[in-house]
């Protein structure tokens, strides 16, 4: 679907790229848009009164509100840039989580989080004195999570869609229950905003943070989202240039968020980017989006099962485009090599989520997602290798 809006596919026919979870290609509009600014509107933000820097500035602006818009967000304010999930949750975690957390403090993450959710809430916890607890989940991979959110719970971090089992959770019914213990709810939604349509003010999460680059846009670019009331009390991490409101020689005032969470001079041009990118997901629709991607899963999924030796790692009802399997008698890295001199990529590793894959009792595995990018025709050549793989690497 929309396969001939991405240029990489014109300069690589035979690409069968499976690793969108990992990174997504880039629509002609989002290059353009790069590349346009660069080229010929190129300047700074919020430091000049000439006509290049209004504006990019005005660009810059431009592209906060378009991510408010995706996410549904009450108010552009609530919007911070960063460069990328990683850094919103580290953000959150350093510098919202030690206002409220006191020694014996509960923060409750998951056994399906990716690192990126998971180490920063170690590193805080030995900070603060507070403890970390880890929802279990089942074969499945579904999250077991009722009665596990206590009074003594102050933070909960989920992810929204499982990097490794594409289960999506139930964040509604998790915000609303994290609120009645008087918890706050942190929302890792790498995996979800570019298949699934998000309302951070239907979920009532308190944080919600994507990266740009899985949403079809440029790379070291994302979005924390932040209910206001929260990013007024946290402190910036990073002082500077643009964070602040005025400086002395011996003591500065700071911005309002999110200014003050955005020190120096920003990566203007792929907030710009992002925006293209966010105008076409939401141009393609995200009902479109998720019956095609569904239809891929189906497809996938039940090719593999017909494949003696390979295991599904995790499958819930409802899952995210995302298949991680075991092959056996086959190491997933010996796979993923055998399928590159095909032209099909796929991810092999720990898949950054080194906990959930020792719950299924591996160290490694193979990981096929899929994008709107993908065709059946693809799924098809990929499920063929495997079943040719499976005769060649196990002899």
């Amino acid at each position: 679907m929309l396969r001939e809006e991405f240029p990489i596919f014109t300069h690589q026919p035979d690409l069968v790229f499976l690793d969108s979870a990992a990174t997504s290609h880039k629509p002609r509009g989002v290059i353009d848009a790069l590349s346009y600014f660069y080229s010929a509107e190129y300047g700074t933000v919020h430091r000049a009164v000439y006509r290049s820097s209004m504006c990019a500035s005005e660009k810059y602006r431009a592209a906060r509100e378009a991510a408010c818009r995706f996410l549904h967000a009450k108010e552009v304010d609530e919007i911070v840039f960063t460069r990328g999930t990683t850094d919103a949750l580290n953000l959150v975690a350093a510098s919202f989580a030690p206002t409220i957390l006191r020694p014996g403090d509960e923060i409750l993450v998951s056994q399906m989080e990716h690192h990126s959710n998971l180490v920063p809430w170690q590193m805080v916890a030995e900070r603060t004195g507070a403890i970390l607890r880890h929802i279990p989940i089942n074969s499945q991979g579904i999250l077991q999570w009722v009665g596990q959110i206590t009074s003594k719970t102050k933070i909960v971090a989920l992810a929204h869609i499982s990097n490794v089992t594409g289960t999506k959770n139930p964040v509604e019914a998790i915000a609303k229950a994290a609120h009645a213990m008087g918890a706050v709810f942190v929302v890792d939604g790498a995996q979800a905003a570019s298949h699934i349509l998000v309302d951070v003010q239907a979920i009532d999460c308190d944080f919600y943070a994507f990266s740009g680059h899985k949403c079809y846009g440029p790379t070291g670019i994302g979005i924390l989202y932040g209910k206001r009331e929260l990013l007024e009390k946290m402190p910036p991490l990073q002082g500077g240039g643009d964070m602040i409101s005025r400086v002395d020689l011996s003591v500065s005032t700071y911005a309002a968020p999110p200014l003050r969470f955005e020190a120096g001079t920003p990566l203007i041009g792929s907030a710009i980017a992002l925006k293209a990118a966010l105008d076409f997901i939401e141009g393609v629709g995200f009902d479109r989006i998720e019956a095609y991607e569904t239809s891929l899963l189906r497809h996938a999924t039940e090719r593999m099962r017909s494949i003696d030796g390979l295991r599904i790692l995790g499958e819930a009802p409802g899952k995210g485009p995302i298949i991680a399997f075991d092959l056996e008698q086959v190491h997933p890295l010996d796979l993923a090599m055998f399928l590159d001199v095909k032209n099909i990529a796929i991810r092999s590793g720990h898949l950054c989520a080194q906990p959930l894959l020792r719950f299924f009792g591996k160290e490694s595995a193979a990981r096929a997602s899929f994008a709107l990018y993908n065709t059946l025709e693809e799924v098809d050549l990929f499920c063929d290798a495997l079943l040719l793989a499976a005769r060649t690497l196990r002899q």
